[in-house]
């Protein structure tokens, strides 16, 4: 008997279970040689009490299989319940979100038949860190992480899916016109890797006209790599105008553990109706058998689906004169058509690629055992927020001067991000939370910065946190402020 290989399986929430019943048929007439380890997630554990929605089981199942092959998961509103596709993603190293998006003109109706883009999504960073604090009654944050090493995985793991899928070109998409240092820094290593594939074309867009392109010409991309957020907006924007999101499949590649999915939620307004388009988890399942090593059972599974497609067997959110098919029913016409090809769409082909030689080739420890480049940090000062709602920003300025000391000069006072004092203007919106920068003498020491907030406090101002400021090879490694 063929050994199978064990995955473990989630059928998820909402149409989650039709689907993953569906596609799961059609891979065992496929003869996918998988054995299947179902593990219960998503909403009925988040509600019997489990705030993290997985218990401890699952975690050991994914663990051991290490390729997972996920239903969608609906996260309950409220109650502060974290978001389980994030923490699976990060918990488990998965940085890589692979999403193909494939339009299937004419039989599929789109305004962008040549569409045939795959975004790259860096998958642990960035706002999805979700560190965040209320500061005052009126102001909130959310940290943006965007670090070296991330950066690099991701960028260098979108040139490598570009060589060896013989792509042309990779995009990088950022806003780094604004957020100069986090966005700027994911740009600087994007350029630094594109120079290690010279076969290869690059460009960069910022991120507000790059999603306009996309929606306007979606052809003239390839691969187009981006933070975690824009690669989450983008992707779902990208599978919609191919004509329907409910088509497309993600892959979240890891150096250990892969998980495989359609992007399309849960849709809990049409579960339990048998009405659900698989087709999003089917892509989900043949990137799952290429990963594990059966090119030919994605190959068949890929081309049974076209020629369904072609033969305009198509479930209600893509038929165009009425007449629909539910999930079921799509799934028996796919198997019916296993071993034939389509005529109207190419054909498709997977090579064989040996699971230890997929493009997660253990990039982070290169990424992370490399030595680290001779960087001088140097203290340069230090932002304080305060809370303040009851004097003005002259007032609030005049009273910081005489509490700076010899080792600082306060430079600027800004509120959310524009500069107040000195000589602000009267028509600036201002709330109660404030940046005050102070600019340290030579040879200033944290020492100081302690001794700065014992005056501020006993001043009666109340400081939120600090930002110490630091020069990187002399190099500001911060931000100034609006106006500053």
């Amino acid at each position: 008997m063929t050994n199978k290989r064990n995955i473990t399986v989630a059928r998820g929430d909402g149409i989650g279970p039709e689907i993953m019943d569906a596609t799961l048929k059609i891979l065992e007439h496929a003869g996918a040689k998988i054995e299947p380890e179902f593990i219960d997630i998503g909403e009925k554990v988040y509600l019997a009490g489990n705030s993290s929605g997985i218990p401890d089981d699952a975690w050991e199942s994914l663990r051991r299989t290490k390729v997972f092959f996920k239903g969608p998961i609906t996260t309950p509103q409220g109650g502060g319940y974290k978001s389980l596709n994030v923490t699976i993603r990060k918990t488990l190293g998965l940085y890589a979100n692979v999403r193909p998006n494939v339009s299937y003109a004419p039989f599929v109706e789109t305004k962008h038949p040549n569409m045939d883009i795959v975004i790259i999504r860096e998958n642990e960073e960035d706002l999805y860190a979700g560190i965040e604090h209320q500061q005052t009654p009126e102001v909130v944050q959310c940290l943006k992480l965007i670090t070296r090493p991330g950066s690099e995985k991701i960028i260098r793991y979108a040139f490598e899916y570009a060589r060896k899928n013989n792509r042309k070109k990779v995009t990088c998409f950022t806003k780094d016109n604004i957020m100069k240092l986090t966005d700027g820094l994911f740009h600087k290593v994007f350029k630094e890797v594109a120079v290690e594939y010279p076969e290869i074309e690059t460009e960069h867009w910022i991120i507000d006209i790059g999603m306009a392109k996309i929606a306007d010409t979606p052809q003239d991309f390839d691969v187009i790599v981006m933070p975690n957020l824009y690669g989450d907006i983008a992707s779902d924007v990208a599978a919609q105008i191919t004509g329907s999101v409910g088509l497309a499949g993600s892959a979240n590649i890891g150096d250990q553990v892969a998980m495989f999915e359609a992007i399309h939620g849960s849709a809990p307004d049409i579960a339990g109706k048998g009405i659900a388009n698989p087709s999003g988890l089917i892509h989900g399942a043949i990137m799952m058998l290429v990963h594990i090593g059966q090119p030919e059972v994605a190959t068949k599974i890929h081309n049974a689906w076209l020629k369904t497609l072609e033969d305009r067997v198509h479930t209600g959110d893509i038929a165009k004169n009425g007449s629909s098919v539910g999930t079921m029913e799509f799934a028996d016409a796919v198997i019916e058509r296993l071993g034939q090809q389509p005529s109207t769409y190419k054909p498709v082909e997977y090579k064989k690629v040996e699971e230890a030689d997929e493009i997660s080739f253990k990039l982070a420890p290169q990424v992370k055992d490399r030595p680290k480049a001779d960087v001088v940090r140097t203290l340069d000062g230090v932002d304080v927020f305060l809370f303040n709602n009851e004097l003005t920003p002259d007032e609030l300025g005049q009273k910081l001067e005489s509490l700076q000391g010899s080792a600082f000069k306060l430079a600027v006072i800004t509120n959310r991000g524009v500069k107040v004092y000195p000589q602000g203007f009267p028509e600036t919106f201002t709330t109660d939370h404030w940046r005050c920068r102070f600019q340290g003498n030579e040879g200033v020491t944290n020492a100081d910065i302690i001794k700065l907030l014992s005056r501020i406090e006993e001043a009666g101002l109340d400081f939120i946190k600090i930002e110490n400021l630091y020069k990187f090879n002399d190099e500001l490694g911060y931000s100034l402020g609006q106006g500053q």
